[in-house]
């Protein structure tokens, strides 16, 4: 794969993702249906606390891009979709320190949304990788 960020501009660059990837020459793509702070049982986890559900939901996309084999920092879009907007924003640090981390800097949407699947929770994270 190889691929090209288009950043017309710098503003976002402290908030962990970019305008738009270019890819050219792909072998696959992987489109992730959007993951929660739910655990193998499909029982939410971390009720009322955005920090640890975005935490979870960042090992989830982990667990899903280590069986398809696609390394993280070849996810090229982030969705974000929240229940709480501006909580997002105070607690979303624990994302933007692992996506530094593992080189990931992809394209982002973020939603503020009336309700998720369950009441329980605050954020859902759909990914697009390519390889």
């Amino acid at each position: 794969m190889n691929s090209e960020i288009i950043n017309p501009w710098r503003w976002q660059d402290n908030m962990g993702f970019v305008q738009a990837n270019k890819v050219n020459q792909a072998e696959k793509i992987l489109f992730c249906a959007g993951q929660t702070a739910m655990n193998a049982e499909g029982k939410p986890v971390h009720p009322n606390d955005m920090r640890a559900q975005i935490d979870y939901v960042l090992n989830n996309l982990q667990i899903l891009m280590d069986q398809a084999n696609i390394p993280f920092k070849n996810i090229m879009r982030l969705n974000y979709y929240t229940v709480d907007v501006e909580r997002f924003f105070t607690e979303s640090d624990v994302l933007y320190e692992y996506l530094q981390k593992v080189g990931c800097r992809p394209a982002s949407t973020l939603l503020g949304v009336k309700q998720l699947a369950f009441p329980e929770l605050l954020i859902e994270i759909e990914a697009t990788a390519i390889l």
